[in-house]
C-alpha cells in the first residue's frame, strides 16, 4: 500500500509517524485524537459512524460515547474555524461525523522513500498555480492559457526546495471567482500564482501575480510581452521567464519570514537555512559570515537537509569571491565539500550543482565548474543562477565569447537579483575581452547602479573609459576607487591566474588612468 499523508489548510497529518504538523511545526495532540482524525480523513468526506470511530480510537475496549464527544470537541478547538467560518468536522445527528473541509492526499508509492516526504511537505513552503484567465475572448487562446499555467507548474517543480501543487488540485478553480485566503486554505498552499493572457495584433501579453496568502499581500507582479509566431515555442519562453522570476521572490519571501524568527530560540534546521539565505542576500562581509554560521548550524542540526549544505557552499564561495576570506583555500574547500554533500543527498536539485559550480571556480577547478553548471541547467533550464555560473566558469576559463550568452540569458531571466552587480560586471568583462567596449561600458554602468562602490566594477569601467578615449571619466573612476576599502582578496583571482594576457591589458589601461594595479 502506498504511504499517505493528508494536507488540509495549514495542517499536515502523517499517520505513519503519528504526527500532526501546523505550518511545518509539530502540534501537540493526543494519540486518540490522531486516530480519530485519521479515520475521518481516510473517509474522504463521507460520514463515519460513531461505532467505527470508537473502534478506531479504542480498539478492543468498551467506552462511553461521551469520550468520543470530548475528543471531537478537542479536535475542533485545535483546528479552529475554516476561512469561511465553518467547522472542519461536521456532526451528522444520531449517526456520526464527517470531515467537511477540503484536503489533499499525498501518496508515496516508494517502499523506502529517500528522506521523509511528509517532513518535507511540512517543512517546505508550497505554491499553487491557478489557471490563467483568457482576456481576449479567443477560444483558441483558452488552450494556450491553460498550457502556460501547466508549463509554469512543471518549471517551478524543478527547483525542488518548495512544494508545487499538481494541476488537478489547482485547476478545479478554473472559471470561478476566488478568494485568495480561502483558496490557499483549501489547497494548503502558502503562495498562490494567478495570471491572465491577452492577445493583440500578433503579440501576446502575460500578466502574473504572486500572492502571499497568509497576509494576502502581493509580492510579485510582472508583465511579459512576446511575439506570437510559434505558440508552443512562445509558451516555453513564457513558462521559463515567469518561473525564473517567481522562484527568487519565493526565496526572498521565505528568508524575510525567517529573519523575523532570528530573535527566537525555537527554530529548526529549515528555519536556520532561511535565515542564512536572508543574511546572504544582504551581500556584506558581516552578513555573509553570519550566514555561514547559521548554515553550519543547520547542517549540524539536520545533516540530511540538502538545502543546508547547498547554501553553506554558496556562503563559503561567496566569502572567497567577494574578497572577504582570510583563508581562501580553506573556505573554498569547505564550499566544495558542502556542495558535494548536497549532491549526494539530492542529486536532482539544481541548487546543489550550482553550489558546486561556484565553489569549483574558486578552487580553480574550472572544468568541473562548467560541468556542474551544465548539470544544473539540465535539471532546470530556467534556473538563472545556473546560467550565471556557466557564464562565469567559461569566462574564467578564457572563453569570453562563450560566456556572453549564458550571462545575458541569466540577466534576462532574473533582472533583479541582489548579486547582479557581480553578474553585470562579469558580462562587461566578457564584452571587453571580445573588443565590444561600448557594450562593456553599458554593462559596467548597470553594475555600478546596483553597487556604486564595488572596486572590481570601477576597474572595469576605468578600462573601458581609457579604451574609448574618455580620459576624464577614467580619472573619476580612479578617484572613486581610491575611496573604496581594500578587500582581503580578489574576486577575479582565478581569472587572472588563468588569463594573464587579459590582465596585462587591463593593468596597462589602469596605469594610463592613473591607478597602480596590484600584482597578479
Amino acid at each position: 500500500m502506498p504511504r499517505q499523508t493528508f494536507l488540509f489548510g495549514p495542517f499536515l497529518l502523517d499517520p505513519e509517524r503519528e504526527t500532526l504538523f501546523q505550518d511545518g511545526s509539530p502540534v501537540a495532540i493526543g494519540r486518540r485524537g490522531l486516530l480519530l482524525l485519521h479515520a475521518l480523513l481516510r473517509a474522504h468526506g463521507q460520514v463515519v459512524r460513531k461505532t467505527e470511530l470508537m473502534h478506531s480510537a479504542w480498539p478492543n475496549a468498551v467506552v462511553e460515547e461521551s469520550n468520543l464527544s470530548v475528543q471531537m470537541a478537542s479536535l475542533r478547538k485545535l483546528f479552529g474555524a475554516s476561512s469561511e467560518g465553518a467547522e472542519w468536522i461536521a456532526t451528522v445527528p444520531r449517526i456520526g461525523y464527517r470531515f467537511a473541509g477540503p484536503m489533499l492526499v499525498h501518496n508515496d508509492e516508494s517502499e523506502c522513500p529517500a528522506g521523509d516526504e511528509a517532513t518535507d511537505l511540512a517543512r517546505k513552503p508550497s505554491i499553487a498555480v491557478l489557471p490563467f484567465t483568457n482576456l481576449s475572448g479567443d477560444p483558441e487562446l483558452e488552450f494556450f492559457a491553460d498550457g502556460i499555467a501547466e508549463d509554469i507548474i512543471t518549471a517551478l517543480s524543478r527547483f525542488r526546495w518548495f512544494f508545487v501543487l499538481a494541476r488537478n488540485s489547482s485547476f478545479i478553480y478554473k472559471g470561478r471567482q476566488i478568494n485568495v485566503k480561502q483558496v490557499a486554505r483549501e489547497l494548503g498552499a502558502r503562495y498562490l500564482m494567478e495570471g491572465s493572457v491577452r492577445k493583440s495584433a500578433g503579440r501576446v501579453r502575460i500578466s502574473a501575480q504572486l500572492v502571499d496568502a497568509g497576509g494576502g499581500n502581493q509580492i510579485l507582479a510582472n508583465r511579459h510581452d512576446f511575439d506570437l509566431v510559434d505558440m508552443l515555442a512562445v509558451q516555453d519562453q513564457i513558462a521559463e521567464r515567469v518561473a525564473a522570476a517567481t522562484e527568487p521572490e519565493l526565496l526572498r519571501s521565505e528568508s524575510r519570514l525567517a529573519a523575523a524568527l532570528r530573535r527566537g530560540g525555537n527554530v529548526n534546521a529549515w528555519d536556520l537555512v532561511r535565515q542564512g539565505i536572508w543574511f546572504l542576500h544582504q551581500v556584506t562581509q558581516a552578513t555573509h559570515l553570519r550566514a555561514r554560521e547559521l548554515l553550519r548550524e543547520a547542517c549540524h542540526l539536520d545533516p540530511d537537509l540538502p538545502e543546508g549544505h547547498a547554501w553553506l557552499a554558496q556562503a563559503s564561495a561567496g566569502i572567497v569571491g567577494y574578497g572577504w576570506s582570510d583563508n581562501p583555500a580553506a573556505d573554498a574547500r569547505e564550499g566544495t565539500n558542502a556542495a558535494l554533500t548536497a549532491i549526494h543527498i539530492d542529486e536532482k536539485s539544481p541548487y546543489s550543482h550550482y553550489a558546486l559550480a561556484i565553489s569549483s571556480v574558486y578552487e580553480s577547478a574550472l572544468d568541473q565548474a562548467v560541468r556542474a553548471a551544465e548539470r544544473a541547467l539540465e535539471l532546470c533550464p530556467g534556473f538563472a543562477p545556473g546560467h550565471f555560473a556557466l557564464g562565469m566558469a567559461r569566462l574564467f576559463s578564457g572563453d569570453a565569447h562563450a560566456a556572453i550568452g549564458p550571462l545575458e540569458h541569466a540577466l534576462w531571466l532574473n533582472p533583479y537579483d541582489a548579486q547582479n552587480f557581480i553578474w553585470c560586471n562579469l558580462l562587461a568583462l566578457a564584452y571587453f575581452f571580445e573588443r565590444k567596449t561600448d557594450m562593456a561600458l553599458h554593462c559596467a554602468e548597470k553594475a555600478l547602479k546596483i553597487r556604486p562602490t564595488w572596486r572590481s566594477t570601477l576597474e572595469t569601467m576605468a578600462c573601458c573609459d581609457v579604451a574609448l578615449g574618455r580620459a576624464e571619466a577614467a580619472r573619476e573612476c580612479v578617484e572613486r576607487m581610491a575611496k573604496t576599502e581594500d578587500p582581503l582578496g580578489d574576486a577575479l583571482a582565478p581569472l587572472k591566474r588563468r588569463n594573464p594576457h587579459w590582465i596585462t591589458k587591463m593593468n596597462a589601461l589602469l596605469r594610463k588612468a592613473g591607478w597602480s594595479p596590484s600584482p597578479i
